[in-house]
């Protein structure tokens, strides 16, 4: 979809700029713009690679762990559904615990893993469950303590001060991360989204 999006927006913008005789402009936009993302990448390596030190190390003092003990008892209350020992949520408290700590990276595979492991308790293969579906809701949110990669982009955009968004970051993220959550534990109890009335619905 995203692919058609990006084909969508690159179509317009060609057309726009040949109807209103700016082609040119567009051209020279394009290449500056592609100049400029590979100076952004390149500056981005040194940044990037401080922060997964950093984090590698909290990863290996036990920090990461610590953080996924202290989130246990929120993630039994989130996850009703899912067995205390299932390996589902240690994969969750793991790649909410990586995201946390800006480690998108190692949280990556964490997440797939861990949807993997919750479509083992599913009971209708190929609908999203209670559980997936508030799981993808905080990873949407994308609640971070330290937002590595923005502080990354800062940076090597020449920013003065990269790290005076952390305050904003986590205000925000906390906000979508409560709304999020609230809202899918709300739909999660109206008859309209219940699994038992789908049932109901095929045998009648």
């Amino acid at each position: 979809m995203l692919n058609y999006i990006w084909l969508i927006m690159v179509i317009v913008a060609v057309v726009l700029g040949g109807i209103n005789g700016k082609i040119e402009n567009v051209t020279k936009s394009a290449i500056d713009s592609a100049g400029s993302s590979v100076t952004i990448a390149i500056g981005l390596i040194g940044v990037m690679a401080l922060w997964l030190g950093i984090v590698k190390i909290a990863e290996d003092s036990g920090l990461m762990a610590l953080l996924a003990k202290a989130i246990a008892p929120v993630m039994k209350w989130l996850f009703p559904d899912v067995p205390a020992g299932h390996p589902a949520m240690g994969s969750m408290t793991m790649n909410i615990a990586a995201n946390m700590l800006g480690l998108s990276n190692a949280a990556t595979p964490l997440g797939l893993k861990a949807m993997e492991d919750l479509e083992t308790l599913n009971k209708r293969p190929g609908v999203a469950t209670n559980a997936m579906c508030t799981f993808l809701t905080i990873n949407t949110a994308g609640l971070q303590l330290i937002p590595a990669t923005m502080i990354s982009i800062m940076a090597s955009a020449g920013s003065t001060n990269p790290t005076a968004i952390i305050g904003t970051t986590i205000s925000a993220t906390c906000a979508a991360l409560i709304v999020g959550v609230a809202v899918a534990k709300i739909l999660e109890k109206l008859p309209l989204f219940s699994a038992d009335r789908d049932r109901q619905r095929k045998t009648s």
